[in-house]
């Protein structure tokens, strides 16, 4: 490969480096092209997988202040670019890995630091962001179900409490006197000395 060449790849890498959310790196030996094709069919528009050799993805990540991952770099690599949501992306990978056993993932990089390939595990775990919004929503919604209960409440329960005062009065009418109806005689009467 020609030094301008080389120039230009890293350039190309170093963007997509700058450009992604996320990046997780594979080891793809023993994969049919028809498999690759298939791998970035399933990544869809989230991520873009690319074959890279291990010196120019170095001197692209460094270029982009990436830092933490040279050691995974070793043997052939390829990486996925991830632009949209992380957790599908890796959830993608993770899948094909367990139905194409000849791709390994390696790790990756995320929010500013290196992980390795059971933390892209854990990420591949994780509810997508659709799936988490959705729960946010139904738990929005039913908190404020809730609240609506206690205030509809409030005013029947009023209603009721002075429909038995009411209730209450008309058997017993110092009720609404403050229970002083009628003073005691020995309050009455003079106190003797």
């Amino acid at each position: 490969m020609a030094r301008a060449d080389k120039q230009t790849a890293v350039a190309e890498i170093a963007d997509e480096f700058s450009a992604s959310s996320g990046v997780v790196l594979t080891e793809y030996r023993g994969l049919t092209v028809g498999e690759l094709k298939t791998l970035r069919r399933s990544l869809g528009e989230s991520a873009n997988y690319a074959v890279v050799k291990n010196t120019l993805a170095k001197i692209a990540a460094s270029q982009s202040g990436i830092e933490g991952f040279d050691d995974l770099l070793t043997g052939p690599t390829a990486i996925a670019f991830i632009k949209g949501d992380v957790v599908e992306a890796a959830k993608g990978l993770r899948d094909f890995a367990k139905a194409n056993p000849n791709l390994v993932i390696k790790g990756g990089y995320l929010d500013g630091k290196a992980i390795d390939a059971a933390e892209v595990g854990k990420l591949a775990d994780l509810e997508s962001r659709e799936v988490l919004l959705a729960k946010l929503a139904g738990a929005f919604t039913a908190t404020m179900s809730q609240a609506l209960y206690a205030f509809n409440a409030l005013p029947s329960k009023t209603a009721q409490l002075a429909a038995a005062l009411e209730a209450k009065a008309a058997e017993d009418p110092s009720i609404l006197a403050g229970g002083a109806a009628e003073p005691a005689a020995a309050e009455e009467a003079p106190a003797e000395a």
